[in-house]
Formats: structure tokens, C-alpha cells, sequence
């Protein structure tokens, strides 16, 4: 699946619910789900399994679905990644269907009890800024790159890459399979990482992006 779709289902009692399926072009074993209507109203979580939802009924679906991963849910935005090898085409209907159920039904999609359970954005911001410290920036510093915490939004956190990182042509496989996942490791509570760089800008990247 290569171009975005849109599901559009009758709510019970009239209106309608549209769902909009949005494959990543950088991971193609990720697709963003769009909703008309909040599923998780102005907060982020991300879950690595079935049990990190805590009986929430949105995760407990999807992770009913064999080939689903990851999810991450960020106000109206659900993101879900398959194992490697499955096509998009086979499971965008499927998921969409998992979240229309989960929002017509009128029970919270993400239970009280992850939320509970998230850290206060100070506490978030100390323990990531000690991940960088301690681990990824002296990785990154080899090829003349750094990270740094930009803010902290609940617990959404924004990162911007510096030196080498900035406009470098591999930052998303860095983002995603090193600091995303040296942060996620450590702390789970976690929601939504993001890169806030401006790429462009990027004066000396160690990897330049191939000119078109």
C-alpha cells in the first residue's frame, strides 16, 4: 500500500466516523491511522505488547491481530507497526475496523490505569536527558553529532540532532532503531519521540543525503 485511504463508517445513531490510513514511507511496516474523533484526547502512549495496555480495549484489539507489533496512540493519531514481511494491503481494513468498534462503543479506548502510570514531565525529561548523557550522545559524538531534549509535553518528548546528525541522509533509521529505542528501553512510560530538526539546515552531515 503505497497512497493514503480513508474509511468512513455510520456511527450508531447517526454521523459518521472517518478513519484515515496513512502508510510511512520511511518504515513501510508502519501505518498511521487518522480519526474524526479523539481516541486518546490530548495524550500519547506507546505499547510494545498486549499487556502494556493494562486491559485497554484499542490495544487489546489490535494486538488481537497477529502480525501487530507496536502501537502508539497520540490524541487522534494511531500508529501500528507489523512484523516484518506482512503487506499493508491485507490489514488496513482490519485495523480500521478495530478502531471504529473501540470508539462507537463509547468505552475509553485507553484505560484509566495507563495513565496513572505515566511520569510527571520533569521526572520524564530528567531520565531522558540521563539517557543522552550517558549513552547516545557519546555514541553519536563519534560522528560528530549530538541530541538534545527540547521540551516535554506530558509525556510526548521532543528531540533536535545537532553536528553530524543534522541532515544526515540515515537520521531516520538513528531515530528509530537507536534513540527511540535506547529511550523506550529504559523508560516505558514514553509516548509519542519527536524529531523537530530542521534537516535542511544541516551544514556537515556524517551521512549526506543522496542528490537527486
Amino acid at each position: 500500500m503505497s497512497d493514503e485511504i480513508t474509511l468512513n463508517f455510520e456511527k450508531p445513531g447517526g454521523g459518521t466516523l472517518g478513519i484515515t490510513a496513512r502508510p510511512s514511507m520511511m518504515h513501510p511496516e508502519q501505518c498511521a491511522f487518522q480519526t474524526t474523533e479523539p481516541v486518546y484526547e490530548n495524550h500519547s502512549a506507546f505499547f510494545s505488547s498486549r499487556e502494556r495496555g493494562q486491559g485497554s480495549p484499542l490495544i487489546d484489539g489490535l494486538f488481537a491481530l497477529d502480525p501487530v507489533t507496536e502501537v502508539l496512540v497520540n490524541h487522534d493519531v494511531v500508529k501500528v507497526t507489523l512484523r516484518d514481511g506482512e503487506a499493508w494491503d491485507d490489514w488496513v481494513a482490519r485495523v480500521g475496523a478495530v478502531l471504529r468498534d473501540v470508539i462507537v462503543s463509547g468505552v475509553p479506548p485507553i484505560a484509566a490505569i495507563v495513565a496513572q502510570s505515566q511520569l510527571p514531565p520533569d521526572e520524564l525529561r530528567r531520565r531522558v536527558q540521563s539517557i543522552l548523557d550517558d549513552s547516545i550522545n557519546p555514541a553519536v559524538s563519534a560522528h560528530g553529532g549530538y541530541v538534545e531534549i527540547l521540551d516535554v509535553s506530558n509525556n510526548t518528548v521532543f528531540l533536535e540532532f545537532g553536528g553530524g546528525c543534522q541532515g544526515c541522509g540515515m537520521i531516520n533509521v538513528t531515530l528509530k532503531y537507536g534513540v527511540e529505542k535506547a529511550i523506550r528501553e529504559e523508560i516505558p512510560e514514553v509516548g509519542e519521540i519527536l524529531d523537530t530538526t530542521d534537516h535542511a539546515a544541516g551544514r556537515n552531515p556524517y551521512y549526506a543525503p543522496a542528490s537527486k
